[in-house]
């Protein structure tokens, strides 16, 4: 019966992240496996936005880390390099799927929603943080720090972070007063002040503050 890769066989955290973790699932049975990650757990507007992705383990891209370690131009770079080699899907979580839930649900499901929407069924999934999605269609770990730690991982970062980054610069075209394609929704000065002038508006989370009324 195949076994899933247990934390305690690579205890060790790389300099930049590897494919142990991939390679072991396939020596244990699993042909296909997924990346999960998420970005925008953090800002006061926007959705939380996850990616999944499936690395061609001939064809990984160069320089792959996570998104938190790279600059936007390198993610850029990355970004389309990884949509050109990799299956990849993305969903998100709306601000008021977040108000309804909380953050943490919402991240999850926004993951499940990625994984289910993967061009191919993925035998295996990765998943970056602390806790695997519920529902899920194939197996899972979580991996704290997976971002860091494994490409797959790393790969889903860097896509959920570019395409939420583009969905909020967007935004500030609709919403121009809030500054959003400087900050991306998060608690910038900026953003605070802009609040705090004009009010919030459909795209900000009512349950985080200085919005939420306690």
């Amino acid at each position: 019966m195949a076994r899933t890769p247990p934390d305690s066989l690579f205890p060790d955290y790389p300099a930049v992240p590897d494919y142990r973790f991939e390679q072991h699932c396939v020596q244990s049975g699993y042909q296909l496996v997924a990346g999960l990650d998420e970005a925008g757990r953090g800002p006061l507007a926007g959705p939380v936005v996850a990616a999944a992705v499936v690395l061609d383990p001939a064809c990984i891209p160069e320089g792959l880390d996570d998104s938190k370690a790279l600059t936007a131009s390198r993610r850029e770079l990355l970004f389309d390099l990884i949509m050109a080699s990799a299956e990849v899907s993305v969903a998100s979580a709306s601000a008021r799927e977040i108000e309804a839930t909380d953050i943490r649900a919402a991240s999850l499901a926004a993951m499940r929603r990625a994984l289910c929407a993967l061009p191919v069924k993925a035998d295996y999934a990765l998943v970056d943080g602390r806790d695997v999605p519920v529902g899920l269609t194939c197996p899972a770990r979580a991996l704290v720090k997976g971002d860091a730690r494994c490409l797959s991982i790393a790969a889903a970062s860097i896509v959920a972070k570019v395409t939420r980054d583009r969905l909020m610069t967007r935004a500030a075209t609709v919403y121009p007063v809030y500054g959003f394609e400087k900050h991306k929704g998060y608690g910038a000065k900026l953003h605070l002040k802009a609040i705090a002038d004009d009010g919030p508006c459909p795209l900000h989370r009512m349950t985080f503050r200085p919005m939420r009324q306690d």
